[in-house]
């Protein structure tokens, strides 16, 4: 789902992908690799202190930049994840999505990312998506929750859960650089979706599945 706005791409721009403890890899992993491959794009990870920050499965992943020498980004990049509750009071980590975003052209998430997007104050009066499972959250900071693989609401870009990253970002480039380049990069990814089975999201799943995944985010 997508409302138009159209706005000439930098011709190198840079994709800044904000990490903190115990976010999910796939949020970030899926659109790095689209937007790492834009052409002349640099995509960077950057954390309230630069070097290895743990994801939610224990892989340790590593910053190069921190907020304090992070340089100027062109888009925001929010992963969701079992941490993303702590970084709800993380003032430092609202503090620069604060910051950043009136500077950056795109401001974006995947999975429950958008709630810290929304935390910061940066999704008042616009439409998101997040994870089936907190998506009604987002009303609680202004925005208007759309169910959706992926939202993209003027500068605001939201995916999904998870694996949604990956179609967001492809929306996104485009939306931005035409639709030319986003099904090359498609392509040369082989991005053809074809899941063993219809399932995935609660409006297609048998409700013994849904009660226990909720039980398990839960936990």
């Amino acid at each position: 789902m997508s409302t138009e706005q159209t706005t000439p791409p930098p011709s190198n721009p840079r994709f800044g992908f904000v990490i903190y403890p115990r976010f999910t890899l796939m949020d970030v992993v899926g659109p790095f690799e689209i937007f790492g491959r834009v052409p002349g794009a640099e995509a960077l990870l950057v954390a309230e202190r630069a070097g290895i920050v743990r994801t939610d499965l224990g892989v340790g992943v590593e910053a190069a930049a921190s907020f304090d020498d992070c340089p100027e980004l062109d888009a925001l990049v929010v992963p969701g994840g079992p941490g993303q509750r702590e970084q709800l009071d993380n003032a430092k980590l609202l503090d620069f999505l604060r910051q950043r975003a009136p500077r950056a052209r795109w401001i974006t998430s995947v999975c429950t990312g958008s709630l810290l997007l929304g935390a910061a104050g940066l999704l008042e009066g616009y439409q998101a998506s997040c994870h089936w499972a907190a998506l009604d959250q987002l009303a609680q900071y202004g925005a208007t929750p759309v169910s959706e693989r992926y939202v993209i609401d003027r500068d605001r870009a939201s995916g999904g859960g998870v694996t949604a990253g990956i179609d967001f970002a492809l929306a996104l480039v485009g939306r931005v650089w035409g639709e030319p380049l986003a099904r090359a990069l498609a392509l040369g990814l082989e991005y053809r979706p074809s899941p063993p089975f219809d399932g995935g999201h609660p409006s297609v799943e048998s409700e013994p599945v849904v009660a226990a995944v909720r039980a398990a985010l839960g936990r």
